[in-house]
């Protein structure tokens, strides 16, 4: 008997699937891999041992401009062949009939993510240092394409990414912060006054690390994840989320403080820019401004995700105790002051 999770249609779900993949051999089993404010990812398998993916919509109240199934689609769809790895796109689904809200089915990539110190750790020494050039190779190759050569050149404007960025941030904070952040608002004005020149304009995964990746078990990157951020812009912002979220500050907190690159063998940050130096040709005499604007924007976002959870807006989700968030928030923005005086 199939097993049906919350946001899950089996019987409907499983039909749809059936009609594209041949051999599908039911019932199928749904497992929730990933779920709460960010689209909700479920490992699809049949009695055959076959494996999928399915990514939809968080159940209840979402923005749809938010949680665009179509525009990830797409995305992965576009990327096929381009030397950038991603999953297989199987099929996308818009007809609500058939489970209340948009969805994609991918391919299932064996692998494994290297989410934090402790898989760091466990992740073979030999490897490591393969794997971060791997990591870097590969936001080279995605920085690399054209987006209209691979039909992506109207996913997003192209120009003043990084002004819009800062606009949409700030606006999050003045519409949903419920205290007063004036060193947020003081950086905002600082690092609008110094947006480096875009140095043309290119495929932004918008959230690129290393857990957002799926590592082969070669240390190589096998699969890209997590393209809901994914638009069109500077490029360069991708290296300085990179950089932030390498892990060299031995006092970094929270989320930052565990991440898997700070386990020996990975190298350190600067390993990785000049691996990227190595392979493109891109003035990264700005890139301090760029892990400042970073810092800057998780902090706006974790801001935004502590005021849901003090307000009960999460449901059950567990979250951080209120202090503590804003401590990581104060870190962030000292850590976004710290990389602008060196820009």
């Amino acid at each position: 008997m199939s097993s049906e999770p919350t946001g899950i249609n089996a019987a409907n779900v499983t039909a749809w699937m059936a009609d594209r993949i041949p051999g599908l051999a039911g019932p199928l089993n749904f497992e929730l891999i990933t779920g709460g404010a960010s689209n909700l990812t479920f490992r699809v398998t049949d009695t055959a041992g076959g494996t999928w993916v399915l990514r939809r919509p968080p159940t209840g109240h979402v923005l749809a401009s938010a949680h665009d199934m179509c525009r990830e689609h797409r995305i992965i769809a576009a990327l096929k062949g381009t030397g950038v790895p991603v999953p297989p796109a199987i099929g996308l689904c818009q007809d609500a009939d058939v489970n209340g809200a948009d969805f994609y089915v991918m391919g299932f990539v064996d692998g494994q993510i290297v989410f934090d110190h402790q898989d760091g750790h466990a992740y073979p020494k030999e490897l490591r240092a393969r794997l971060a050039e791997s990591l870097v190779d590969t936001l080279v190759d995605l920085h690399a394409l054209d987006p209209s050569s691979v039909g992506l050149g109207d996913l997003g404007k192209m120009e003043d990414y990084c002004a819009r960025q800062l606009r949409r941030w700030k606006r999050q904070i003045d519409e949903g912060s419920d205290r007063d952040l004036p060193l947020f608002h003081d950086l905002h004005t600082r690092l609008s006054g110094r947006i480096p020149d875009q140095q043309g304009a290119g495929i932004v995964h918008g959230d690129y690390r290393l857990d957002n990746c799926m590592t082969g078990h070669d240390g190589t990157i096998v699969a890209v994840l997590d393209w809901e951020l994914c638009t069109l812009g500077d490029v360069l912002s991708d290296l300085g989320g990179m950089v932030m979220w390498w892990g060299d500050d031995p006092d970094a907190s929270g989320r930052l403080g565990d991440v898997p690159t700070r386990a020996p063998g990975f190298g350190s940050a600067e390993d990785m820019i000049a691996r990227y130096t190595e392979r493109s040709d891109r003035d990264l005499s700005n890139l301090p401004w760029y892990v400042a604007f970073q810092h800057w924007r998780l902090a706006a976002i974790s801001e935004g995700v502590r005021v849901r959870y003090a307000a009960g807006a999460m449901g059950d989700q567990e979250g951080t105790a209120d202090g503590d968030a804003q401590e990581g928030i104060d870190y962030l923005l000292d850590g976004a002051e710290a990389w602008l005086a060196q820009a």
